[in-house]
């Protein structure tokens, strides 16, 4: 069952967030493994061009290290405290990073990017909004974003706290397949096979399982901030948008190639949630509107029986005050809410736009940005 199962979820998935530890990217602390992040990148590429014949696929890396690489550079063996410090050895550690994934990346004749998030960027609709929109376009461009945190302006306030948090924030960001965790384990334990010999591996749980993070516990080492526990937890949340999370050792030989071909390597852990009902919990249950949008018969039944999205040439009507990335209602010429959605455009930039075609946005912004009031993949119909 563990390896059909394992089979379905990565060799199906055609938007994969994959995130490798510290510990792994520098090698145990002793500078960036230039080998290592070069196999990542070939692998990567691999995906991005459909090598294995099962079609390309867009893949996102989430990477720890600049703070170990900047502490490398300094001289420094033990992991700050002070913020300060762990910010500047990130100022310093992220230069050599980015460099080695730009450079392993098109050596592969990929190109890169680098991303730097914090929670709060995530945490604010318009930012939100911003960082995913940015991101859906470097995948549909062909290029591979490389995301770390940004080490270098968090506080005690804002920080993920370890970029397992981080590669499921992204995964349901992007709304992403599935996320792989690459770490120095094999995977998830009953319990510690370094101090316990009669720990057994888990092959395939339910992601949010309580008895999992029992089983984990334990912090990370002296280099990276996570432990299995930080793992368990991010597969939890990336389940709550419909992402099943493997957790695998990440120096097994061609590792992402034989998951996406569906061998059953690591720990397997199932989202319950199928992708489509987790977004319509999320946007219909847990999302206070701010406002709305009328819209004519013929773009109510595009959205009805095409599930396409709203563009503006098709509004008639706007309701609230609204900023870009709040939840708006989308309602029929007889008032009935057909549809909600996150809003691409602000309350007085769309009452501008109604009924005018996105050849017309930049006259009248000043600017063009997205076509779409609402993109589909941000909208939910209502009423079934």
């Amino acid at each position: 069952m563990t390896e059909k199962m394992i089979s379905g979820v990565l060799r199906d998935a055609r938007r994969i967030v994959v995130k490798v530890g510290s510990s792994l990217v520098t090698n145990e602390g002793r500078g960036l493994d230039e080998a290592a992040i070069g196999e990542w990148s070939r692998q990567l590429a691999a995906l991005v061009r459909g090598d294995d014949g099962a079609g390309r696929r867009e893949v996102i890396m989430v990477s720890s290290g600049a703070v170990a690489e900047g502490m490398k550079r300094l001289g420094w063996t033990v992991r700050p405290r002070e913020i300060h410090e762990l910010q500047a050895a990130a100022a310093v550690g992220q230069m050599g990073l980015a460099q080695m994934y730009e450079t392993k990346l098109r050596e592969q004749g990929m190109g890169s990017a680098q991303v730097l998030l914090t929670h709060a960027d995530l945490a604010d609709r318009e930012r939100y909004l911003n960082a995913r929109s940015t991101l859906l376009t470097l995948l549909e461009l062909g290029v591979v974003p490389v995301i770390n945190e940004n080490d270098t302006v968090v506080n005690d306030e804002i920080k993920f706290g370890d970029n397992d948090t981080l590669g499921a924030l992204v995964a349901n960001l992007v709304e992403a397949d599935a996320l792989v965790i690459l770490t120095d384990q094999k995977g998830l334990f009953t319990a510690d096979p370094r101090r316990d010999p009669a720990a057994q591996f888990v092959h395939e749980a339910r992601a949010g399982d309580l008895a999992l993070e029992a089983m984990a516990g334990g912090a990370g080492s002296s280099i990276g901030r996570g432990g299995m526990l930080t793992k368990i937890l991010a597969a939890k949340r990336a389940a709550g948008s419909g992402a099943s999370t493997v957790i695998a050792w990440g120096r097994e030989p061609d590792v992402l190639l034989r998951l996406a071909r569906g061998e059953g390597i690591g720990t397997l852990l199932v989202a319950q949630t199928a992708k489509t009902q987790a977004r319509k919990q999320w946007m219909a249950d847990h999302l206070q509107l701010r406002g709305a949008v009328a819209v004519d018969a013929g773009a109510a039944a595009k959205l009805r029986a095409e599930g396409k999205s709203l563009l503006p040439i098709g509004m008639t009507a706007v309701e609230g005050d609204f900023s870009r990335g709040d939840v708006i209602a989308v309602r029929d010429p007889a008032g009935a809410e057909i549809a909600r959605g996150l809003a691409n455009y602000a309350s007085a930039e769309a009452r501008l736009l109604c009924r005018k075609p996105s050849s017309e946005f930049e006259r009248l912004l000043g600017y063009a940005a997205e076509p779409e009031m609402v993109h589909r993949d941000n909208l939910v119909l209502m009423g079934g």
